[in-house]
């Protein structure tokens, strides 16, 4: 079932999306080549406490960690690791919730670190523009089709792979909720979006193909051809005015 958000439950969840904002703009400071991926997730975890908030992720279906750090060919739940050092030229990708006043947000951005090839950067622009495309569709009595199909077509208009097997979600008292949002789909097709729906809406583009596999540990999942993959999110309110973007 789609839970309905009331205007004070939106804004406790802007307060927690701030947050998150601030979060991954302090990772963005202070990632630079030879830190450890547990070092952010350190950095990360320390802020959110002093904020008042909880990260989200920690324990969630028992991750053991505060954020998700994946690099360069991984596309999501890569686990940080005191041993796993941030070199020049790679593509990385944070993702972090936080839990603030019984209410959720999420959110992620990709970094470049120094000075990374040309075809990553476009890459990570068009990511990003494909969730900007996403979010101007969230619309009162538009269709989640209508998200979805805004996205791939950003992506695949440039030559990108879209990855299926992952998609974004609702939010609210849960991390997860109804209903789930691909990032591939038909115009004016699936759940008609209502005022009061939050959705997470996160664009997982890939360099190569949209095949992806996990990695043994049983959370990194991974481009099944090796290429580089970018991931941009944002949780997205549908409001009488448009979409509004808690997560900034």
């Amino acid at each position: 079932m789609i839970e309905l958000k009331t205007g004070r439950e939106i804004e406790k969840m802007r307060a927690a999306g701030q947050i998150l904002a601030k979060t991954l703009d302090l990772i963005e400071q202070n990632l630079k080549p030879g830190m450890t991926t547990e070092e952010l997730d350190k950095l990360a975890d320390g802020f959110i406490r002093t904020e008042g908030a909880t990260p989200a992720f920690l324990g969630y279906n028992n991750y053991p960690k505060s954020i998700c750090v994946s690099i360069d060919d991984e596309v999501i739940h890569g686990i940080p690791s005191p041993s796993r050092e941030i070199r020049d030229g790679q593509v990385v990708s944070v993702d972090a919730g936080v839990l603030l006043d019984g209410f959720y947000a999420d959110s992620a951005r990709t970094f470049a670190v120094g000075e990374i090839p040309n075809e990553s950067r476009k890459l990570l622009e068009v990511t990003r523009t494909a969730l900007q495309n996403g979010i101007s569709q969230a619309r009162r009595d538009s269709r989640l089709g209508d998200v979805s199909y805004a996205v791939q077509q950003t992506a695949e208009s440039a030559g990108y792979g879209v990855v299926r097997d992952l998609v974004g979600h609702g939010i609210g008292r849960k991390l997860h909720e109804e209903p789930q949002v691909p990032n591939y789909g038909s115009p004016s097709t699936g759940v008609l979006l209502k005022v009061g729906m939050v959705l997470a809406i996160e664009p997982m583009v890939n360099l190569g193909g949209f095949q992806v596999r996990t990695k043994p540990d049983g959370w990194t999942v991974v481009t099944a051809d090796g290429s580089i993959s970018a991931h941009f999110e944002h949780t997205v309110a549908i409001t009488e005015g448009g979409p509004v973007v808690l997560t900034i």
